[in-house]
């Protein structure tokens, strides 16, 4: 076995005493520092970040957490981890963390309902200081083991009367207004509608978004022609495929979100539909797949980027509150509509 070589140090004894050592200060600054206390002056805490990151020195986080009473660690709980919206969000709630110091711990429920209550447990066990739940609609049932525990709380779409809760709004009454009166603009009167799952309230947003937005732009609203879809690529699939089987098709149709439109784009390709000179498709999310289907998709916006950073700045709010601070309880994210080739005029219209 080769022994380490003279002036280096062994990994096995890399430690907060070889940090103390390496900055000149002692075991209890270096705990002090890396525990952000407030005592330790500039010049010493300089000194020894700069210690750790000459020794590659990893702090124990556990340690530090039992010291601070603070873990630290943020919970997201996510819908449908499959579903590109959803990493993206990911991706946007990690960023904001990393950059303010945090950690974050993900579960996803696949959506089915009782997975909910294993993915908070999982919360509870780490001891988060805060939960953002993005599951649009299948939280209540669980609401009260979090709030039971003080634990601060941001939910998607649900109001709750409790000063540790708050709700960021999606405004989707505007961007699916906008599709629709883009639609009408360039011809269409008979537009479909493929909603999400009846068990999402945010689905049910959508629907209900999509009947005003007829209302308002004076068109009909035909029931045979607004189905139930579960927002997945097979479920537009499917929902295509009962449209085409029946004598109802639209000439313009808006999916609830990016991935049942994207199932659709495939069902009308293998139908001998061409999109859009056939059929124009709307989906809503705007994941990034959306740019680079063929067509490329006119979709309805849901910033990912807006919806990380709302939900972490009510979760900052509420774990690091300041005594007589104010937080704010609501955030609302934009929806708006973005056009790109799977829409054109309707044939008659031409």
């Amino acid at each position: 076995m080769k022994k380490p070589r003279k002036g280096t140090i062994s990994r096995k004894k890399l430690d907060i005493r070889t940090v103390a050592d390496r900055a000149g200060v002692s075991i209890a600054t270096v705990s002090r520092t890396i525990n952000a206390v407030p005592t330790v002056g500039p010049d010493l805490a300089q000194r020894v970040w700069k210690a750790i990151e000459e020794l590659n020195y990893y702090p124990n986080t556990q340690a530090r957490s039992l010291v601070s009473g603070h873990s630290r660690i943020f919970g997201l709980i996510v819908e449908d981890i499959t579903n590109p919206f959803f990493p993206e969000l990911i991706q946007g709630f990690e960023e904001l963390a990393v950059e303010s110091g945090y950690e974050i711990l993900v579960s996803s429920t696949g959506n089915i309902l009782g997975n909910l209550t294993t993915c908070v447990r999982r919360m509870l066990e780490r001891k988060v200081e805060g939960v953002a739940v993005m599951t649009f609609g299948q939280e209540e049932p669980v609401l009260d083991d979090l709030v039971s525990r003080n634990i601060p709380l941001v939910l998607a779409e649900f109001r709750v009367d409790n000063p540790r809760i708050s709700t960021i709004l999606l405004d989707y009454q505007t961007g699916i207004q906008q599709a629709v009166d883009y639609l009408k603009s360039i011809g269409h009167r008979k537009i479909g509608f493929i909603a999400g799952p009846h068990t999402l309230h945010s689905a049910n947003t959508r629907r209900e978004a999509f009947l005003e937005s007829l209302r308002q732009a004076g068109l009909p609203a035909d029931v045979t022609i607004i189905l139930e879809g579960d927002h997945t690529l097979e479920g537009g699939v499917r929902a295509f495929e009962r449209l085409a089987s029946s004598d109802a098709m639209p000439t313009a149709l808006i999916c609830s979100n990016d991935t049942t439109a994207i199932g659709v784009l495939r069902a009308a390709y293998h139908a001998g539909i061409r999109v859009p000179d056939d059929l124009s498709i709307i989906g809503l999310d705007d994941i990034h797949f959306a740019e680079f289907t063929l067509p490329p998709l006119t979709t309805i916006r849901l910033s990912r980027t807006e919806l990380a950073k709302a939900a972490f700045t009510a979760l900052r709010q509420m774990a690091e509150q300041e005594e007589g601070k104010k937080i704010e309880r609501e955030f609302l994210v934009s929806t708006s509509l973005i056009i790109r080739g799977s829409t054109a005029p309707p044939r008659e219209s031409i």
